[in-house]
């Protein structure tokens, strides 16, 4: 089992961060930066970093909950963010919603922030959102509860999914539930030839509040299911469900028809793919797989993977209904309409003879086309050729930019004592320690359709950067 996907709900206070002997997260890979907007903010409360990335805001405003998660350092929170922001505005794309895609990260302290430290966070978190004018609105995530919510709504107007008697949607998972269980129906008839659950064994890896939720609505139609989950009180809930416990540590290679991967991202990797045996696997994790790559994997041994995001989505759709105004039976008909877009997204692959994955992200950047996005916000899901101008370097990981662009390094007001090298599109000063004051906020961003930009609130010492230790600067199109 990989170190991220050994996270799971740790039973701790909601909205905890895990303590350090229940939060294995490991270091968060590089992801390609082809977003809209990142700001990274210390906040002037709490002294801690507050993220939000913004992917895409062509079909609409960005939206996507807030994450509160501790991490080995503040670049794995900008790349989760990244990361996660991305995913985002592949789901509302591909359930035909007017979003775009975004995604908050606060980075937490080792033990679980209480009292006025955890308020401290989540106001500097509130603020960052209000700064960015509603193109990015926040929701509940791990390790964020309503209560939270409503704290972040003192600073900004900005955030969905708050208790109905604040007059907000409530708890979201309920929905994620439904849908996912809807994808099931689909996958199963894609898989085995009929919708039907009843008697198919069926694992869910990680009993948060999705995850529960789903195991009650699994049992109760006829399923016959296993749970499995690092808190151990878990237990309890297995046995009143009459449902088979099974070790974290064999979840994922666990005998089955379906595989439900319910907890953080990266369940299947390389090392756990050759040992699964399941048949489909749907869950309402995001980004279940280590590696996309691992799809075509998946394929080639006969297990149908439904796409996360096409498959999680319930959850989404649910808190829309704020923006959007419709209510909870219409927000019900929508979720289940998850069912028959799954169903003609496996039809879709099945004619191109494309892994589903795929076949998701065609139908999503089609209709971020078709918005008027721009080429480089589809390119990545599709594989167009743009990925052949050559690679490009940052604190975030390694990307590649269009070879037809103009670039040229923006630097902050004070340089002094600096001096610059050039390595492909890697711009990076000396590491040679100055006096000036630690920078407090960054924030990079696309400027109009054709440019990138990014801005420091204050200065920093040289080579100090708040992300990665040594600064990574940016080449950034002109």
């Amino acid at each position: 089992m990989s170190a991220v996907a050994a996270q799971r709900s740790t039973g701790v206070a909601p909205g905890a961060a895990a303590p350090p002997s229940q939060s294995p997260i490991g270091t968060v890979p590089p992801v390609p930066l082809e977003h809209e907007d990142l700001v990274l903010r210390r906040g002037p409360r709490s002294g801690r970093y507050v993220i939000v990335a913004i992917h895409s805001t062509a079909l609409g405003p960005a939206l996507g909950g807030v994450r509160l998660w501790h991490y080995p350092a503040t670049i794995d929170g900008v790349r989760d963010a990244l990361r996660l922001a991305r995913g985002m505005t592949l789901k509302a794309a591909a359930a035909g919603l007017a979003l775009g895609g975004g995604k908050g990260v606060i980075c937490g302290p080792e033990r679980a922030p209480t009292g006025r430290e955890r308020r401290d966070l989540l106001l500097d978190f509130g603020d960052v959102v209000e700064s960015l004018e509603g193109r990015y609105v926040t929701a509940e995530d791990v390790g964020i509860s309503p209560p939270d919510l409503v704290e972040i709504r003192e600073r900004t107007a900005h955030v969905t999914g708050l208790p109905a008697e604040q007059g907000g949607s409530g708890d979201p998972s309920p929905f994620t539930a439904i849908g996912v269980e809807a994808a099931m129906r689909a996958s199963s008839r894609a898989h085995f030839g009929s919708p039907e659950l009843a008697g198919r064994r069926v694992v869910i890896a990680g009993m948060g509040h999705v995850g529960e939720k789903l195991a009650r609505r699994l049992v109760h139609g006829g399923a016959e299911v296993a749970v499995s989950d690092i808190d151990p009180r878990k237990r309890e809930v297995a046995l009143e469900l009459g449902a088979e416990w099974i070790p974290p540590a064999e979840e994922i290679v666990a005998e089955c028809d379906i595989l439900a991967p319910c907890a953080l991202g990266g369940a299947i990797d390389a090392a756990n793919l050759p040992l699964l045996r399941c048949e489909v696997i749907c869950g309402c994790a995001n980004n279940q797989l280590d590696d996309d790559g691992l799809a075509s994997e998946l394929a080639e041994r006969g297990i149908l993977y439904a796409p996360d995001f096409v498959v999680n989505s319930g959850g989404l759709i649910h808190v829309y209904r704020e923006i959007r105004g419709y209510g909870e039976e219409r927000a019900r008909e929508l979720v289940l309409g998850i069912e028959d877009n799954l169903d003609a997204i496996f039809e879709a692959a099945a004619e191109r003879s494309v892994t589903p994955l795929e076949a998701a992200r065609v139908v999503a950047s089609e209709r971020l086309a078709s918005a008027g996005g721009e080429q480089s916000a589809v390119a990545w899901q599709t594989g167009w050729p743009w990925l052949k101008s050559g690679p490009f370097e940052s604190g975030f990981g390694r990307t590649t930019m269009p070879a037809s662009s103009r670039w040229r390094l923006r630097r902050p007001v004070s340089t002094a004592g600096f001096r610059t090298r050039c390595s492909c599109w890697s711009i990076r000063p000396s590491t040679r320690r100055g006096a000036a004051r630690l920078r407090t906020s960054f924030r990079w961003a696309r400027t109009g359709t054709a440019g990138r930009a990014w801005t420091w609130s204050t200065r920093i010492a040289a080579g100090a950067s708040p992300t990665t230790g040594p600064a990574s600067w940016w080449a950034i199109r002109s």
